[in-house]
């Protein structure tokens, strides 16, 4: 049987994956905290689990035909790989994250310039160096191996660090000097495999399930009925996707209504709805929306 070699974010990407995995339709179970290899529901898939820095080296070097990883990651390890698509999810959210410079809350530093002469520790160290050097401001870049921001102000005089809330930069009283990379989730593949037509397909098809589970996020179904007379104004009444779906029922004066709207609009539209005129409805959750 032929099978994808699929490079697996281990670590703070891991559990948003797996449910980003299970909503495409494809179950991803670890079943021990050491165990490297997961099972899935999916036999043409071979699944590793591996460090999100790493993943994008051992797909340009072959080892994995394709694999999910961060845009810093592809960044900091300059490798040649093929992005298929940008998959816009992270740890606790669907926002992207942000490499940023931090400083303490007290520190005379208030601009990159201002960094001339000075250290500064970063998980993300080649990225780093090239992007001072761009700018041509010399300063002392060091590799950090964790607790980084602990570091600022005491170890070093700023900080490299990556952020999604800002929540812990301000529990640590530091400061954000500057953003220096927005990054999102991204899959890749090896620019070789992408040659074999059935993985370039298979790849394909992966890449159409994510995008619609991600379509999916925060979206519900309605199905209701409505008698004509009240249709147009109850079309009216919703923000769909599209159009709504209408349908006739065995009673001529009656139609069926099938839309897709944003969830958090649920609680405010349903009332509405029923006053003017909408029965029977009904609200259903969706796990891909395939555009």
């Amino acid at each position: 049987m032929k099978k994808l070699r699929f490079g697996f974010p281990k670590g703070s990407l891991q559990d948003a994956t797996i449910k980003l995995f299970r909503k495409a339709g494809i179950k991803i179970s670890i079943t021990s905290l050491r165990s490297y290899y997961p099972s899935s529901d999916d036999n043409e898939l071979d699944i590793m689990l591996i460090r999100s820095q790493e993943i994008a080296r051992y797909v340009q070097n072959g080892f994995f035909d394709a694999g999910i990883t961060g845009y810093d990651w592809i960044c900091e390890s300059n490798a040649k790989i093929k992005e298929i698509c940008e998959l816009n999810y992270a740890k606790s959210g669907f926002n992207p994250v942000k490499w940023v410079l931090a400083v303490p809350e007290n520190s005379n530093i208030k601009c990159l310039e201002d960094l001339e002469g000075c250290s500064v520790a970063t998980e993300l160290l080649n990225y780093t160096k090239e992007y001072f050097a761009k700018r041509n401001i010399n300063a002392k870049i060091e590799f950090s191996w964790g607790a980084t921001e602990a570091k600022a102000g005491k170890l070093v005089d700023a900080i490299v660090e990556l952020t999604e809330t800002g929540l812990s930069l301000k529990a640590n009283k530091l400061r954000v000097v500057t953003e220096m990379l927005i990054s999102t989730t991204r899959f890749i593949a090896n620019e070789k495999a992408l040659l074999d037509s059935w993985k370039k397909e298979k790849i394909a098809n992966i890449a159409m399930l994510l995008n619609g589970a991600i379509n999916a996020e925060g979206m519900v179904g309605f199905k209701m009925n409505v008698h004509i007379r009240c249709l147009d104004k109850v079309i009216s009444l919703l923000p769909s996707l599209k159009k709504p779906t209408v349908s006739r029922l065995n009673d001529e004066n009656w139609r069926a209504l099938e839309v897709v709207l944003e969830e958090k609009t649920v609680k405010k539209i349903i009332p509405v709805l029923k006053r003017a005129g909408a029965t029977g409805i009904i609200e259903y959750a969706l796990n891909k929306i395939i555009l």
